[in-house]
């Protein structure tokens, strides 16, 4: 029923804020060595106390630079932190740095801050990654849709991503992201138990040679949808 549905959307949003505020960020202020553990454990926590599951098909390449994925929500992120334990540095739009427990969260964990209105925003991003890459040696994770939707097909990837991997040589793994709206839908306010998938697709190398790289990627994830759609019943 769509009551327990609008319920269960509230749990979780609140067990999402809850659980943030109470226990992640002042974990990584006392214990700042341990970040990546802290940000793990946690997220598990989260995403159990809200009735979801974790699928995994592929392998997390642990050695690239970047993972691109498509973008529904946070359980996305919730659900990828839960799953793995790689110190990624997620890149958001500026105003979630300014909101007041998000903002303590992403800056306590040296996210990279995007702030898409500003013409010099993408220069201080190629700085930002190739510090992640060559100082912190962390991979960058970045949704090129730019931001969250409800429909199945793909939004327009924005170039800056394909910029960044081209000028930096980076090696690059999408990552197709199925059933986390189900999970947590933020368009429609629902929740459920339900189970969030992670398809693990082959790494690109992007060097120059191939100059459709881009397209192909976003074609390729949108073939993965489609197929857990038809095949599997997940929406993405």
């Amino acid at each position: 029923m769509k009551i327990f549905a609008t319920i269960r959307f509230y749990w979780g949003a609140f067990i999402i804020s809850f659980n943030t505020a109470v226990f992640m960020i002042p974990a990584l202020m006392l214990f700042g060595k341990h970040k990546s553990t802290i940000v793990h454990h946690i997220n598990r926590l989260t995403l159990f106390m809200m009735g979801g599951k974790l699928a995994q098909e592929g392998v997390m390449d642990t050695t690239v630079d970047m993972y691109v994925m498509n973008h529904q929500g946070i359980v996305d992120i919730i659900g990828l932190e839960a799953l793995q334990n790689n110190h990624l540095r997620w890149v958001a739009k500026k105003e979630l740095f300014d909101a007041i427990w998000f903002g303590n969260l992403l800056r306590h964990g040296e996210m990279i801050s995007l702030d898409r209105g500003n013409k010099a925003g993408l220069l201080k991003l190629i700085k930002d990654v190739k510090e992640s890459k060559e100082f912190y040696h962390r991979p960058v994770a970045i949704f090129p849709e730019g931001t969250r939707t409800d429909k199945q097909a793909l939004l327009s990837f924005k170039q800056g991503t394909r910029i960044i991997a081209e000028k930096l040589q980076l090696r690059v793994q999408p990552i197709v992201i199925t059933g986390s709206k189900w999970v947590l839908n933020e368009h429609i306010r629902t929740g459920h138990s339900g189970t969030v998938k992670y398809k693990f697709m082959p790494t690109i190398t992007v060097n120059g040679d191939d100059k459709d790289w881009f397209e192909t990627l976003r074609l390729d994830m949108q073939k993965v949808i489609d197929d857990e759609f038809n095949n599997n019943h997940s929406s993405r």
